[in-house]
């Protein structure tokens, strides 16, 4: 069995979607972090750095329980765990890999801090709102062209560099971005979301409980690290 600590969010999502994809038996415990169960005593045991999501496999290496945190660690663990969604050949293994690192690194830093600046940050953001904007539209022209040279993002097959970039992406819309005229993420997206574990999963994320629409504003600056919660 694996517990599974989620909310929400696109990096929560990628671990519903490999879970069920996996079809492994796991339990979902609730962290809602607009209230700050991430900075209890008891989860911050489980990780110091107070993010989802995180999971604990009580059938871990050696049949012991192991605690994975970070999004990109969980869905190579699991994949290496599962013989499943990440090869085992060098070149193959690494067209994948390079593919999840763009993901981790750019497209989760950059659609989430466009995601911030256009609906949670005060007036006044213009710059960054740009900045973001046209680097989110980059990356989707990125996306554009590598889905235009091979069917997933990893290559042939569909991997865990798909599971992790689909639920950014699955938010274009929100994001001011169009597929009307990228017709190779709009056939990649669409495959995806009419995946049956995908269909499962997103049932799934949509129906967990999160405060967010009704947290105060100490608690919006405590999730966001503004106000009394600056460190500079």
């Amino acid at each position: 069995m694996i517990d599974f600590y989620a909310l929400t969010s696109p990096n929560v999502r990628k671990i519903f979607i490999m879970l069920e994809e996996l079809e492994l038996p796991y339990k979902t415990i609730p962290v809602d972090v607009w209230k700050g169960d991430n900075y209890q005593p008891e989860f911050r045991k489980i990780n110091p750095n107070r993010k989802i999501p995180v999971i604990v496999d009580h059938e871990g290496p050696g049949g012991a329980p192991f605690t994975v945190i970070e999004s990109g660690a969980i869905l190579m663990y699991l994949a290496d765990k599962t013989g499943r969604f990440l090869p085992k050949e060098t070149a193959p293994r690494y067209e994948v890999l390079q593919w999840l690192m763009i993901q981790l690194t750019g497209i989760g830093p950059m659609f989430g801090q466009l995601t911030h600046f256009k609906n949670f940050a005060p007036p006044g953001n213009d710059y960054a709102l740009s900045r973001y904007q046209t680097e989110v539209r980059r990356l989707y022209d990125v996306l554009e062209e590598r889905l235009g040279a091979c069917a997933h993002l990893g290559g042939a097959d569909y991997s865990i560099a798909d599971i992790a970039t689909y639920p950014w992406a699955a938010n274009h819309q929100r994001q001011g971005v169009s597929f009307e005229d990228k017709p190779n993420l709009a056939r990649w997206h669409g495959a995806i979301a009419a995946r049956a574990a995908v269909v499962r999963a997103t049932k799934k994320a949509d129906t967990m409980p999160s405060s967010r629409d009704k947290a105060k504003p100490d608690d919006m600056d405590r999730f966001f690290g503004r106000g009394r919660y600056a460190r500079a």
